[in-house]
């Protein structure tokens, strides 16, 4: 298997047809066709199912275009690195954030990138942090800034910042401004974000995370569409006072601290473990955490700084 035989797997796999891969890879169709019979024979099985109009990746052929997204792409950062590096950062990265972390560092972040590395493509994307091992797995993000990351040696995760999970909503939803008890708010009607494991977002605990699952009235995969919800007084959201700030220094929405016990939630900065590194990756891994510890030392994000990096 070579970096050819790859690209031109690659090619197959997304256009789902020979003739528009060999197009779009400037070769003949009998040569394309070669080069995945010669790569089929080589691993023993099939990697499309040919069809009257097009192929159809096997579940062998998905589970290998996995493999050939992230090489191919760690091979394109390298030749890029490597032929910019005596010039300038250059290159292309994808990132991507947590809710909180697009809000306070997702604009400045794109600033920076503009003012000071014109030359790097930047990929901004808001995830779930529930699915932060799945996209770097499969390199659709190069780095991420997500809560609550278990251990995994697959990847490095550094803890950055804590912050206090408070409950938010209007004060007739919540029941007043002072702090409130974990089990009183169990009866209120809450509202948690939750795609697969993404509740993790919200604090660590288990036993704590699958008692607000069970009492969890409304459960949304959409910031917007919660805050729409907090603001109609349909439920409260068990969360931190960053994510709807803007309502809440507006008195439109309130923050209760949760006592017995206290709840908080860590970002983690993530990669691969063995990712290599570029001029291009490096410099925005950097970036990230100096904004991130920026925006905390001026009080933009109500939050705990946990560690201190240097360059």
């Amino acid at each position: 298997m070579d970096s050819r035989q790859l690209r031109y797997f690659a090619a197959i796999f997304e256009e789902g047809a020979l003739a528009r891969a060999a197009d779009r890879e400037r070769v003949a169709v009998s040569a394309l066709s070669r080069h995945l019979a010669n790569l089929e024979a080589d691993l023993g099985t099939p990697l499309f199912e040919r069809l009257p109009r097009g192929v159809r990746p096997t579940a062998s052929g998905a589970r290998l275009y996995e493999h050939a997204r992230a090489i191919l792409r760690s091979m394109q950062a390298a030749t890029a690195d490597i032929k910019d590096s005596e010039v300038e950062v250059a290159g292309e990265i994808a990132v991507g954030f947590a809710h909180s972390a697009v809000k306070a560092i997702g604009v400045p972040l794109m600033q920076r990138v503009s003012q000071d590395y014109p030359h790097l493509r930047l990929h901004l994307s808001e995830i779930f942090s529930g699915t932060t091992t799945q996209q770097l797995a499969s390199s659709e993000v190069d780095l991420t800034l997500t809560y609550n990351q278990l251990p995994d040696s697959r990847f490095r995760f550094k803890p950055i910042l804590e912050e206090e999970v408070v409950l938010v909503g209007r004060p007739d939803v919540v029941g007043g401004r002072g702090p409130i008890s974990f089990a009183a708010l169990l009866d209120l009607p809450l509202i948690i974000l939750r795609q697969g494991l993404n509740t993790r977002a919200v604090m660590d605990d288990p036993s704590l995370l699958r008692q607000i699952e069970e009492s969890a009235q409304f459960q949304m995969n959409s910031i917007a569409a919660i805050g729409g919800c907090l603001l109609s007084g349909v439920g409260c959201l068990l969360g931190t006072e960053f994510i709807v700030k803007e309502h809440i220094d507006a008195g439109k929405l309130v923050a209760r601290p949760v006592m017995k016990p206290t709840l908080n939630r860590t970002l983690y900065i993530g990669e691969l473990s063995d990712r290599p590194s570029t001029f291009a990756f490096e410099a925005i891994r950097q970036l990230c955490i100096d904004l991130t510890v920026e925006a905390v030392n001026t009080q933009q994000w109500n939050a705990t700084q946990l560690i201190h990096f240097s360059r």
